[in-house]
């Protein structure tokens, strides 16, 4: 009999502490969160609820408190909003049952005891979705749990003055190619040539004194100049062989938004490649062309050659110029060498480079004198002579 009564009174007992837990009002299980999306997708925010009972979940975009939904009802105009829920999205707490509940209209009572998930979804996010919402309890007075959306955005290159279009510079210019992009997070920016050639840096040994000057002027001021009353120790300077590549650093990536050229070189002229990228798909890229102009320079292969009569001579003329030349030979300065029964004339270009080469089919006195190469363009002209004779 004790036994039977010792059970009645701890069944008296649970009841009584799941009633009170019951009388204890709506609760938050756990905390909204924060989220993180990319936009254009979906972002879903979870509110956790213990005893909703009569009560009533809202949710609000708390920048300016504009209610979005209340219940199972959406309130605002933005058809990207929608809300769900669903009975026992969490776990029940110890000792109470998960319950049922029941729809009448947009009113939904549930079961005291009955642990819901009520999930705002905002779709095809715009960057002006970013900020905070607020899940609601009309309760006396309101609780609310805060949660708020941080918006992912792909790099977009900025145009315009920021983004540098297409160059033509005269070799010896400093030039700057600028490239700004927009996203969140900031885009990484960086530079390649599309030719998958090494970007050549100018040394900084042979930087222009002119620029040297400007930098200083710029840099005093923002700080304070600082004189040194010790005689620097000297330094030995390694000797260097000759050779234009000795002047470059060669780097394949660039990692800077702006590709600075001193004293630009016809070697640095070519189609530069600015990427943009902050791991939000898809990376973006822009094209921009450095033209270099500069004057024809001309190199024969052989100032003095002989041949013996009778056979297939060729004089060979290499010629750097930009914009592009007009190339010709001609003999003893009075005749223009083209194509034609006594003469082949070969022209072969790569970029600011043309290698021309003049062939004598057949090699006889009357063709004993001075061959002239001659290139031509609106930045001047040059030539190189051959001399070539019998033996």
């Amino acid at each position: 009999m004790k036994e039977l009564q010792w059970c009645l009174g701890s069944r008296l007992t649970k009841r009584k502490e799941r009633k009170n837990s019951f009388n204890a009002g709506p609760a938050f299980l756990r905390p909204v969160g924060n989220q993180t999306a990319a936009i254009g997708r979906e972002a879903v925010f979870s509110c956790y609820v213990r005893n909703i009972g009569k009560y009533k979940v809202g949710w609000l975009r708390a920048s300016d408190q504009t209610v979005l939904s209340l219940s199972t009802r959406i309130v605002t105009h933005n058809t990207r909003i929608a809300v769900s829920y669903e009975a026992g999205g969490c776990s029940s707490t110890p000792g109470i049952p998960m319950g049922i509940y029941s729809v009448s209209g947009s009113n939904h009572v549930m079961d005291e005891g009955v642990n819901c998930t009520w999930r705002l979804h905002i779709r095809h996010l715009k960057k002006s979705d970013e900020g905070c919402y607020m899940c609601q309890i009309n309760t006396d007075p309101m609780i609310a749990e805060l949660g708020c959306l941080d918006i992912l955005v792909p790099p977009d290159i900025v145009y315009g003055d920021e983004t540098s279009k297409d160059l033509s510079v005269s070799e010896g210019e400093n030039v700057t190619l600028n490239c700004q992009a927009t996203g969140t997070p900031k885009p990484r920016v960086s530079w390649r040539r599309e030719d998958g050639q090494h970007i050549l840096i100018r040394n900084s040994t042979s930087f222009s004194s002119s620029y040297s000057s400007y930098l200083l002027s710029k840099l005093e001021r923002n700080f304070t100049r600082l004189r040194l009353t010790q005689t620097p120790r000297a330094l030995r300077i390694p000797k260097l062989s000759c050779g234009k590549s000795y002047n470059f650093q060669r780097v394949e990536i660039y990692n800077e938004s702006k590709l600075h050229f001193y004293r630009v070189d016809r070697q640095q002229m070519g189609v530069y490649m600015c990427i943009a990228s902050n791991d939000v798909p898809p990376t973006v890229s822009k094209r921009v062309t450095l033209e270099v102009n500069f004057a024809p320079t001309v190199q024969v292969r052989s100032q003095l050659l002989g041949a013996p009569l009778g056979t297939r001579v060729q004089l060979e003329c290499s010629i750097e110029a930009h914009p592009n030349t007009i190339n010709f030979w001609e003999r003893n300065r009075t005749e223009m060498l083209l194509d034609g029964p006594r003469y082949e004339v070969h022209e072969e270009r790569s970029g600011y480079q043309v290698d021309i080469t003049l062939v004598i089919k057949k090699f006889t006195e009357q063709d004993v004198g001075t061959y002239v190469c001659i290139a031509t363009n609106s930045l001047g002209r040059a030539e190189g002579t051959s001399r070539l004779y019998s033996k």
